[in-house]
């Protein structure tokens, strides 16, 4: 009897791995995609067949083995210049996920163990950074100081980090809930070490999901921004560039704005199925 159960036991655990090691498998594939992107646009002078802005009498052509997504209006390769232009997205999208990430997690850390009026004051001034158009705050900065790559990544990362730093916040109430936390404090560990050995890295799985939602954010909104003029002036171009300028001439090439944008929609894409994998993956085992 006991061999019978032990074995329905053994039947049952298996069972029960098995999708989860398909989910695991699974969410390989997404990364793998978002790798593939990735690493294409950063050795775009690698892969590129063409100086991006070399120009050409052939313009306007169609995809063609010689140009793969056709040419633009000064018969510049269109293939070389989304290569060219996620490199310089994926720089601004990876710093502006970083700024939000740094700032994001140090105020939210701040207003969850300061509590009282420093949370109040601290996520009042989120709330008011949230209340005001992302546009409006782009425009008001780039009038001041500028577009280029650095200014944009700064810019979009602070538009991110309040709402970062409300999920840090909230990730760290939820831990100082948590009875070994209030054990450690009661047997004399300082908060300090606390947060930075105990706290922080069992709150790593929604900051870690934030991480990817904020670079997904920053992907789209950089397009927005340079959509309606705010972005990388030319010859530079990032991928909402070519949008804004493969918009104007759609009805001479679609491909001049299908293929940047399907880019775009793509890494976002996936970046999303990313998130949503690992907090599910999460979820389904506890912590």
């Amino acid at each position: 009897m006991q061999g019978a159960a032990v074995a329905d036991t053994l039947t049952l655990a298996l069972r029960s791995a098995r999708p989860r090691r398909r989910v695991a498998v699974a969410s390989w594939i997404p990364l793998g995609l978002l790798a593939i992107i990735v690493l294409a646009c950063v050795l775009a002078p690698l892969l590129a067949p063409y100086d991006p802005a070399a120009q050409s009498s052939d313009r306007f052509a169609g995809p063609s083995a010689a140009h793969l997504f056709g040419t633009d209006e000064l018969g510049r390769d269109l293939f070389s210049r989304v290569l060219y232009g996620g490199q310089l997205t994926v720089f601004i999208a990876g710093g502006a996920t970083l700024v939000a990430m740094v700032l994001g997690i140090a105020w939210g850390m701040a207003a969850a163990f300061g509590r009282g009026w420093v949370d109040e004051i601290l996520m009042r001034l989120a709330d008011t950074v949230m209340a005001i158009p992302q546009i409006l705050f782009a425009l008001v900065f780039i009038s001041a100081f500028g577009a280029d790559p650095v200014k944009l990544a700064v810019i979009i990362g602070v538009l991110l980090t309040p709402t970062t730093a409300r999920l840090v916040r909230s990730s760290v109430l939820s831990e100082l809930q948590e009875d070994y936390f209030t054990a450690a404090v009661a047997f004399g560990s300082t908060r300090r070490r606390l947060l930075f050995a105990e706290v922080l890295p069992n709150a790593k799985g929604p900051i870690v999901v934030q991480a990817a939602i904020n670079a997904a954010n920053a992907i789209l909104l950089e397009a927005s921004m340079s959509f309606v003029g705010l972005g990388i002036a030319p010859p530079e171009a990032t991928w909402g560039t070519l949008v804004q300028q493969g918009y104007q001439k759609m009805y001479q090439s679609i491909g001049y704005v299908l293929f940047p944008a399907l880019f775009i929609f793509v890494t976002i894409w996936l970046l999303n199925v990313l998130a949503d994998q690992f907090g599910g993956d999460r979820k389904g085992r506890g912590r």
